[in-house]
């Protein structure tokens, strides 16, 4: 049994979690959260993470899961848009030399789709691609029983693929997958329609028999459908976790999500490849910290 700190640093809360791994489990023994002061200065806040993990002992490794850019082979955040102030901040050798033990840095989606892939959804599988599906629309992708993040760490970036000309706006283009599958994207789709709502409230809506808001899913559901074939006829993976709103809405987004993969995708990849929600769900983003410190502890 061992026993590691993950740190979870988000744009609306930073959390301290404590757990021990064993047996590919973990059980969470603590978990300390503050809420983000966005023009904090990071020094700061790296302080407050030091002062709550020097009440620790005997841990193994640290792991941080934060939204990118970063850089995880040198351990820097380079610029997350929702912390302005964290520009090229060397977080990993700050917390390596003050607490003398390994420090792993990834980004938020590479770090969830670590903790389905070791203990949720795409446990068991060799390759699995995890997607994110909420405030925005990203993926971490296992391969071959690795992490792949690309040459600059910026792998898995879909939400950026442009599906349609004209459509929806997301990650900076009208039609994009973002555009589409994601909680801007739906609210987006929405307004098309006349309708100022929420993805959340649209659910709701839909699941008590509203029309409108079911072809609003529908046509979420259907998009992303279509950037699964993408990825399936591109890595061929064994399966393929989708978090986050598609976890809570799976109903109103599969029927139109799989008739647009028998369309577009080859059969020899979409047969093969499950599509699951999530499973680890709201805490997440602690078992994605912890992970990222085994992970990268067992090499």
């Amino acid at each position: 049994m061992g026993k590691y700190i993950g740190i979870d640093i988000g744009g609306t809360k930073c959390a301290v979690i404590v757990g021990e791994y064993e047996n590919a489990q973990i059980n969470i023994l603590s978990r300390t959260a503050f809420a983000t002061q966005v023009n904090e200065d990071p020094s700061s806040v790296i302080e407050k993470f030091a002062q709550i993990i020097s009440e620790e002992s005997d841990f193994e490794a640290i792991g941080i899961s934060c939204g990118g850019p970063l850089d995880s082979r040198s351990g820097v955040i380079i610029c997350p848009p929702n912390l302005p102030r964290w520009i090229n901040v060397p977080i990993v050798e700050i917390l390596s030399s003050r607490f003398n033990v390994p420090v792993f840095l990834q980004n938020d989606a590479n770090a969830c789709a670590l903790a389905e892939w070791k203990l949720g959804a795409g446990k068991g599988t060799n390759s699995m691609i995890f997607l994110t599906f909420g405030t925005g629309f990203g993926a971490g992708l296992i391969l071959d029983g690795r992490l792949y993040t690309g040459v600059s760490d910026m792998a898995g970036e879909v939400g950026h693929i442009r599906l349609t000309e004209d459509g929806p706006k997301g990650y900076g283009k009208n039609g994009s997958a973002e555009g589409y599958c994601s909680g801007g994207g739906i609210r987006n789709l929405a307004k098309l329609c006349g309708l100022d709502k929420t993805a959340k409230e649209l659910a709701a809506d839909a699941k008590n028999g509203d029309e409108k808001a079911k072809e609003i899913y529908a046509t979420s559901g259907k998009y992303l459908g279509r950037t699964l074939a993408i990825l399936m006829d591109i890595l061929n993976p064994e399966c393929i976790v989708i978090g986050s709103i598609f976890a809570r809405s799976e109903d109103l987004l599969r029927p139109s999500m799989e008739e647009e993969i028998r369309k577009e995708a080859l059969s020899f990849t979409s047969e093969c490849c499950e599509i699951k929600p999530a499973r680890l769900g709201d805490e997440i983003g602690d078992y994605a910290a912890l992970i990222t410190a085994v992970y990268g502890a067992e090499g």
